[in-house]
């Protein structure tokens, strides 16, 4: 692996493009921690300090490790690559909702660049929303909820249009520089960014859990951690493979096809889109409880106490059913967008590719139907196990505060990581080099 890695940086295109993508890392950590213009910064220590019970809860916190910390101090990078993530999201389900954006997808290059600029439309929109959003929590304490510090003194709306111009500046730059590591760096810029911000919280999480919990606790998470990680990548290489039989042509003198190639099914389809659906619907009814609780003092409704006391704490059973529940039904509801049987299926009828022992067309579309719905099950069961760790890790050893390897953040490590490592090791083995993988 060492030996493979110095032959990477030894190759001077590789090496180039290795260098810029560390350059680029290491200003959008740099950026984590700029201040944004009229934000008290030593206000915003003192609230994050651990003496303070101020910490954000729920989906703060998610939102917080996408952002590489960025969100609780409240930097020039607070939105980070979230407002990018949600309007990719959104472009994909209008596929299937407008007939328009299916189309362009259809037309291959030119299409789908129309479509990467939609998406770059709608996260600056989205940064604009997110932005004064988060600006009106700050201002309301709600961000940090016992914490009465002011975190931006300047109410005037000048201070105001400030800071939410930066902040959606901000989400702009990220969004270029993940463009940049993917045309000049080694490619998948957007999520080594996101795979940069969560790394980079597992050091002081597993630190404060080694002053906090004792070294008991400690190695428990980290042997955890560890076993987790490990069937993480188990299951992520994982595949059903559907062999596909191309019938001999002749095209002049020239016999073609005849080649026998597979398709390629993994047991998570859907990545971690599902956690994050899921995490954010089970934050609605905690947002609407919110609002509709009275600040007189006097007893809230029926139904927003018992969304206060079943929907807000991790550790609550019926959170973790519901949780499960959501995870289950949005890996299916995604798996059956982004895979479209009848498409496959007409490709290969149009190359003359067909599965042995089914006939081509409406067939072999049921086919692909049928193993797809069966692959997903244990995909989605093991989405919604890998998600519930930290909850129980709340429970079991009350580290969930710090808990670093949580079901959102060791999925998007080991899937970055694992498909870095596989286009690093395509690049070795074009100047035929020996890759990373053995």
């Amino acid at each position: 692996m060492l030996s493979a890695i110095g032959r990477a940086f030894r190759t001077p295109d590789l090496r180039r493009k290795l260098l810029f993508t560390l350059g680029i890392i290491a200003i959008f950590r740099l950026g984590a921690f700029i201040p944004s213009p009229g934000v008290n910064y030593q206000n915003v220590k003192a609230c994050l300090s651990p003496g303070v019970s101020g910490q954000a809860t729920g989906i703060y916190q998610m939102l917080n490790l996408f952002s590489g910390g960025a969100l609780l101090q409240v930097s020039i990078f607070a939105l980070g690559i979230m407002p990018y993530i949600t309007a990719s999201i959104i472009v994909q389900l209008l596929r299937v909702v407008i007939p328009r954006f299916q189309e362009l997808y259809d037309e291959g290059q030119a299409g789908q660049t129309k479509l990467t600029q939609y998406t770059r439309y709608l996260t600056i929109a989205l940064g604009l929303l997110n932005a004064t959003t988060l600006v009106s929590l700050v201002r309301s304490g709600q961000l940090f909820p016992n914490c009465q510090l002011q975190i931006i003194p300047d109410t005037s709306v000048i201070a105001t249009v400030l800071v939410v111009i930066t902040l959606t500046a901000g989400t702009g730059l990220i969004m270029w520089m993940g463009e940049l590591v993917t045309e000049k760096g080694i490619g998948n810029g957007m999520s080594l960014l996101i795979f940069t911000s969560i790394a980079a919280q597992f050091p002081a999480s597993l630190g404060a859990i080694w002053t906090s919990k004792g070294p008991g606790t400690f190695f428990i998470v980290l042997v955890v951690g560890l076993v987790t990680m490990a069937l993480v990548i188990f299951v992520e290489q994982s595949q059903r493979r559907i062999p596909v039989q191309y019938a001999k042509r002749m095209i002049g003198r020239r016999t073609v096809g005849g080649t026998s190639t597979y398709i390629p099914i993994k047991v998570n389809m859907a990545g971690v889109i599902p956690v994050i659906f899921a995490s954010s619907m089970l934050y609605l009814p905690a947002l609407v409880a919110q609002f509709n609780t009275p600040h007189d003092g006097s007893a809230p409704a029926g139904w927003v106490e018992w969304i206060n006391n079943n929907l807000t704490r991790g550790d609550h059973p019926v959170y973790m059913v519901i949780y499960f529940v959501m995870i289950v039904f949005f890996t299916y509801f995604y798996v059956a967008i982004t895979f479209n049987p009848e498409e496959v299926s007409d490709n290969m009828k149009k190359y003359g590719g067909f599965i042995p022992g089914i006939r081509a067309g409406r067939p072999t579309a049921d086919y692909l139907q049928y193993v797809l719905s069966r692959i997903t099950l244990p995909g989605a069961l093991y989405l919604g196990i890998v998600a519930l760790i930290p909850l129980i890790a709340l429970v079991l050893v009350n580290a969930n505060q710090n808990f670093p390897f949580g079901g959102t953040s060791i999925l998007i490590v080991v899937g970055v990581g694992l498909e870095t490592v596989k286009q690093i090791d395509a690049q070795l083995q074009q100047r035929h080099y020996e890759g990373l993988l053995r």
